[in-house]
């Protein structure tokens, strides 16, 4: 499987994602800049976290401009699956692709943790190793991670079913002592009407490796897999 992983200036977790590629053997990361314009044949694509062109403007806001994300765009029209992980995530809101947008957190200050998730949709391409209602473990890291959308915008995603991850407590119950960041309806995760695009703002490429702590990401990431060598046959 060929993954894609688009590094822009500032985009510092991409190593992050090779390396979580290459400990579940899931294939090939290539690392493309910003400026490409294609994706050499990727089978997914992933925006990683960071601070793409030092968050100027607003996070993700240079980024979602750049020359790579026509290709991007052109390929999740096509039904190809894009992850978008921390600034990732602000990417694909300020491009477009995803309804709503990431602010400051609520308390204005930078978080870093492992927080628990509740998982809302079990039936995407990303998160079909998962069970529906399971809290999962990923952690954190950003300062500008609450997510918020006009009401009508947030019942329309609710409706739709667009929510795939919300912060929870360890029971999994909505408890806003367990939401860092003040995100509207405890909102983590979040995906295209057609299930292909999806924003996370944790970071599951950094719950793969037991020798670092815990292992539910990579589930996310060979369910992709999976899904790619389902679709080979």
């Amino acid at each position: 499987m060929r993954w894609a992983v688009i590094r822009f200036p500032g985009s510092h977790c991409a190593v992050d994602v090779e390396h979580a590629i290459d400990v579940l053997r899931l294939g090939e990361a290539r690392v493309l800049r910003g400026d490409a314009v294609s994706l050499e044949g990727a089978d997914a694509v992933v925006l990683p976290g960071g601070f793409s062109h030092g968050d100027y403007l607003r996070p993700g806001a240079i980024a979602a401009r750049a020359p790579v994300m026509a290709a991007v765009r052109e390929f999740a029209r096509r039904g190809g699956p894009v992850l978008g992980i921390c600034n990732g995530f602000q990417i694909l809101c300020e491009a477009g692709m995803l309804p709503g947008a990431l602010t400051v957190n609520r308390r204005r200050r930078f978080v870093c943790q492992d927080v628990n998730l509740r998982v809302e949709r079990a039936d995407l391409p990303f998160t079909r190793g998962y069970r529906p209602g399971e809290v999962i473990v990923w952690p954190i890291a950003h300062e500008q991670g609450r997510f918020v959308a006009e009401p009508r915008t947030l019942a329309r995603i609710e409706d739709q079913g667009q929510v795939v991850l919300r912060y929870s407590d360890p029971g999994g119950v909505l408890d806003d002592r367990f939401n860092p960041n003040g995100s509207a309806g405890a909102i983590a995760g979040v995906a295209n009407d057609r299930g292909n695009v999806l924003g996370v703002m944790p970071h599951p490429e950094r719950a793969v490796d037991p020798r670092l702590g815990p292992t539910d990401g990579a589930r996310l990431f060979t369910a992709l897999a999976d899904v790619w060598v389902g679709s080979e046959r």
